[in-house]
């Protein structure tokens, strides 16, 4: 018990320290994983404003400042990994919801809201500390409306990503709900 509050401290700590240093460099921090057993440090960085996403150039630039200010601090890890969050990157901040509004997004709710925890839909307006997710057809709003809006707290989410739509592939039906279509049974001689 008496370890936990030191090492919650060296992580608020440590996420401080990479946050002002990415925001020097003009990056921002969207994730960290810890060094498990493997000791790999991962670090999800992103570019607001650059067209195109991270590339390989920005994670070399990130990873030689990153490895000598972690060698600077003292921290204790074995490998540095940087990396983009990818298209279904992981929403967290009151800037990122007023950054992605009008993006498709998957949100999970600590409790149920109305029997529910998970919702997905257009991230329509960022508000006081509120989303709004206009839902598609198929799924049924807090009130057991089908569509429409619900309304949900920032502070009331277990996580949020965004949903990139990558459309069907050709010649294959589109699931309903975003479900994996059903295997075809296989035929025998």
């Amino acid at each position: 018990m008496g370890f936990k509050p030191i090492f919650l401290f060296w992580v608020m700590d440590l996420r401080t320290l990479l946050e002002t240093t990415l925001h020097g460099m003009g990056y921002e921090l969207v994730d960290l994983e810890l060094p498990g057993r493997s000791g790999l440090l991962r670090v999800f960085i992103d570019k607001p404003g650059k067209d195109g996403g991270i590339d390989i150039d920005d994670c070399e630039i990130v990873s030689f400042q990153l490895s000598r200010l972690l060698e600077v601090e003292n921290v204790d890890y074995e490998r540095l990994e940087i990396s983009s969050p990818g298209l279904d990157r992981p929403l967290r901040k009151a800037a990122d919801f007023e950054r992605f509004q009008g993006a498709r997004i998957t949100a999970r709710l600590r409790l149920p809201l109305a029997g529910r925890r998970n919702f997905h839909g257009t991230l329509t307006a960022f508000v006081q500390g509120r989303l709004i997710l206009t839902l598609p057809p198929d799924e049924v709003n807090a009130e057991g409306v089908p569509g429409g809006t619900v309304e949900l707290a920032l502070e009331d989410l277990e996580k949020a990503r965004l949903d990139p739509d990558f459309g069907s592939k050709p010649g294959r039906k589109q699931s309903p709900a975003g479900k994996k279509p059903a295997k075809k049974p296989a035929k025998r001689k």
